[in-house]
């Protein structure tokens, strides 16, 4: 308790600055975003007004100079605030609502550069040396070289546009070698080719790629073989399932 006093003491900015958005930290700031998320669910329509009243009155923002209100906001809870904040089975569904949004915070927090979500189709050579040139340091990007009528050159792109969806943090491209102005590199014995680049820098080089697979073969499989080699991120939904996953069970 010393400790946490202390600390207290050391950062008074934390839980004193508040300014209608949720950002403070310690056990005294989940509990306000709690109560403060809780008033503004539209699922407690049913909760009477009196209750209304009580958690408007322990979520209202404060001032500095309001001592009245940093007492209300740093007083102990009243054994009734208390049943209304953990009433069970009330507040089941209003407590999932606000662990799933607790969890879109952080992945939009910790998610940063570029977003894309689609396979992008360049047309010239010249178009694919701007794209390595010219892309962000931090962006992965995986091009697909491709000539139609080459055998695993279609489920390939189909895989790879699935696996776009679920990593838009990645850059996927596709051009036909007869556009990339290097035919004579890129003949039908080498194809379907994979290039990754990043940073400008060609970090894996995989030709004839579907020599990797089984005669059909699917997103998955092209996922966890680029994972082998540690060219996929870590997929930022996969929290988010897991919380809705648990959600369903309970």
């Amino acid at each position: 308790n010393l400790i946490f006093k202390m600390e207290e003491a050391k950062n008074p900015s934390l839980e004193e600055d508040f300014e209608g958005q949720a950002t403070h930290t310690g056990p005294k700031g989940v509990i306000h975003d709690w109560r403060k998320f809780k008033l503004e669910s539209k699922d407690n329509d049913s909760v009477p007004p009196s209750k209304k009243e009580i958690l408007r009155q322990m979520s209202s923002p404060q001032t500095r100079d309001d001592r009245d209100s940093k007492e209300r906001f740093s007083r102990k809870m009243s054994i009734q605030e208390y049943e209304l904040i953990h009433q069970d089975k009330e507040d089941e569904t209003c407590l999932r609502k606000y662990r799933r949004q607790c969890m879109q915070d952080m992945h939009q927090k910790l998610s940063f550069g570029p977003r894309y979500g689609f396979v992008y189709e360049l047309e010239t050579g010249e178009q694919f040396l701007e794209t390595i040139e010219k892309e962000k340091k931090i962006t992965t990007i995986v091009v697909h070289i491709y000539e139609e009528g080459i055998k695993g050159c279609d489920a390939l792109n189909s895989s790879l546009t699935c696996l776009a969806a679920e990593y838009p943090m990645v850059k996927f491209c596709k051009i036909k070698a007869s556009n990339t102005g290097a035919e004579d590199r890129f003949s039908s014995d080498v194809l379907p080719t994979l290039l990754v680049y990043k940073g400008g820098e060609l970090i894996s080089n995989f030709i004839s790629v579907a020599e990797q697979f089984a005669e059909e073969f699917f997103a998955g499989d092209v996922e966890s073989f680029l994972n082998e080699y540690g060219l996929l991120p870590e997929r930022e939904i996969h929290a988010l399932e897991q919380t809705n996953m648990e959600e369903d069970i309970e």
